[in-house]
């Protein structure tokens, strides 16, 4: 793919002064005559500052500058490489650029952003399957140290062989597929994170005319293995190893496939990725499976858990630890359990209100959307009793033109590698049965590529005269979903009430997939 050749107007500006700050002397250039030139040289902009023609000068390249205002006539201007006219400089250079006035300032700055813009777009245009050599988007905004991890972890195969042994997601995926062959029979597919491929692999089967497979971690090579193992299949799926930021392909897509669901469906970020594939590969009226992801939220109740939780910390209460005292440490301990969200499956019974979801629509949704996910929460207890936290899972629908398949990680539907997630409060808040709980979660996204939870439940006031009344009591807590307590035990019976009745959905489901879920509820009661 040939990068289109553009004619750039050569633009000029007037300093009042340019001192060079990699310079051992801090060698400046100022007259009337210093001249800041914005250009383009065998398809490279750059930027030069030089006092007249036959003057040494310094040259940017601006695909990798930056400006920084240093006042309100005053940038300083750095680069990652940049050249002079006496030899190749391997390292970073600054200089600070003075004006003359505030005119002249703005427009040097309206011009270095869209030179600037032009220059990092023209150099990201790249032939299909290669990666850009740039810092692409994702580096920008997650930290190396996390991303070797992530991409380390998804590029060893006992890893894929727990996502392919969880039979409830690959089933699901097999079967909305299969279900949806007019979506896939004779169009093209991007798998978004291919993993082992065995999502391009379904494609293939049904009947997908061409399937791009991108994966970033080692894993990529053992797709082409298994896909080559297939040579019927494998004429049709092309792998290419590398972040759907970076690659270029050759066509667009009519259908997006994905597992991009983390803990709390948003951990890990991918979803990020999936939205971005969606704006740089999907054909207008194209496919997303999945298409929409709901969290769902309620409240609990579960004392053998917070104890469990609470006496973590009782190591650090002993004050004759062989002759150490380990108190002053008791509290940050307590406090660190309790930022711990704990992955497990629960009991639903376990749940003292009648859950609420938050939607989020793949189709809709902006990247930046994802930095920052806040939640209104309002329940009312069913119960009398102490709420120790929320409890949080999540489904998707894979919205299909023949079949709408719904895939859910629910307490008391069948276990998931995902299970479920709660977040314990460190003091719970009591509740009367019919008492309204108010709250907020509110998620933030950081650079190790998960999320801060800052949860806090209320209890309002209840009875004749709770309209006079305001908040009774609240609880706060901050949590990290990167660091969980994976307590992956299978749900225990509790000699409590039946659970509370879901809020009816929107979304439209298949009669055979209502069929389907009573059976697995009548299932679930009957082995409790």
């Amino acid at each position: 793919m040939e990068v289109p050749s553009l004619n750039y107007k050569q633009q000029e500006f007037t300093l009042a002064s340019v001192t060079d700050l990699t310079s051992p002397d801090s060698s400046s250039l100022s007259s009337s005559s210093v001249v800041a030139t914005f250009s383009c040289v065998n398809e490279v902009k750059e930027l030069r500052f030089q006092e007249s023609e036959s003057s040494d000068g310094f040259t940017f390249h601006l695909s990798s500058t930056q400006l920084f205002k240093l006042g309100p006539l005053q940038f300083i201007c750095v680069s990652d490489s940049s050249t002079s006219s006496a030899k190749e400089r391997p390292f970073s250079r600054g200089v600070v650029i003075k004006f003359r006035d505030d005119k002249e300032s703005k427009e040097f700055c309206d011009s270095f952003e869209k030179w600037t813009k032009d220059a990092v777009k023209q150099e990201s245009t790249l032939p299909n399957g290669t990666v850009s050599a740039n810092k692409s988007k994702f580096d920008d905004k997650i930290e190396a140290a996390s991303a070797k991890m992530y991409f380390h972890y998804y590029g060893q195969l006992l890893h894929q062989q727990n996502m392919l042994q969880d039979y409830v997601r690959t089933g699901t995926y097999h079967a909305a597929v299969m279900e949806n062959r007019s979506d896939f029979a004779g169009r093209v597919v991007v798998d978004v994170g291919a993993g082992s491929g065995i999502l391009s692999l379904f494609a293939a089967l049904a009947g997908a005319k061409h399937v791009y497979a991108v994966e970033a971690s080692e894993m990529a090579e053992y797709a082409r293995k298994l896909i080559a193992g297939n040579p019927l299949l494998a004429e049709r799926i092309t792998v290419i190893k590398g972040k759907i930021e970076d690659i270029e392909l050759p066509e667009k897509a009519d259908v997006l496939i994905s597992e991009p669901m983390g803990t709390l469906l948003v951990n890990e970020r991918m979803l990020e990725t999936y939205v971005i594939a969606r704006d740089r590969f999907l054909s207008p009226n194209g496919k997303m499976f999945p298409t929409v992801g709901r969290i769902h939220m309620a409240p609990f109740a579960d004392e053998f858990l917070f104890v469990e939780m609470a006496n973590k910390a009782l190591f650090w209460q002993q004050q004759n630890y062989y002759g150490v005292d380990l108190t002053p440490l008791y509290v940050s301990a307590h406090q660190g359990y309790f930022s711990q969200p704990v992955v497990d499956a629960f009991d639903p019974r376990l749940l003292v209100a009648p859950s609420m979801s938050h939607v989020i629509d793949f189709t809709k949704m902006t990247e930046e959307q994802f930095y920052e996910i806040d939640i209104p929460l309002k329940f009312t207890a069913s119960v009398c009793t102490r709420v120790h936290g929320l409890a949080c899972w999540f489904d998707v629908l894979f919205d299909g033109s023949t079949v709408q398949r719904w895939f859910t990680t629910a307490p008391g539907a069948p276990t998931t590698h995902w299970y479920q997630i709660r977040c314990v409060l460190s003091q719970p808040i009591h509740v009367m049965a019919g008492q309204e709980i108010t709250g907020r979660l509110h998620l933030v996204a950081h650079s190790a590529q998960s999320y801060t939870i800052n949860l806090t439940l209320s209890a309002k006031m209840w009875g004749p005269r709770a309209n006079q009344g305001g908040i009774l009591q609240t609880s706060s807590c901050k949590l990290d979903l990167k660091e969980p307590y994976y307590r992956m035990s299978q749900p225990q019976v509790y000699p409590t009430q039946e659970p509370p009745a879901q809020q009816q959905d929107d979304f439209h489901i298949q009669s055979d997939d209502l069929d389907e879920v009573e059976l697995l509820q009548h299932n679930a009661n009957a082995q409790l």
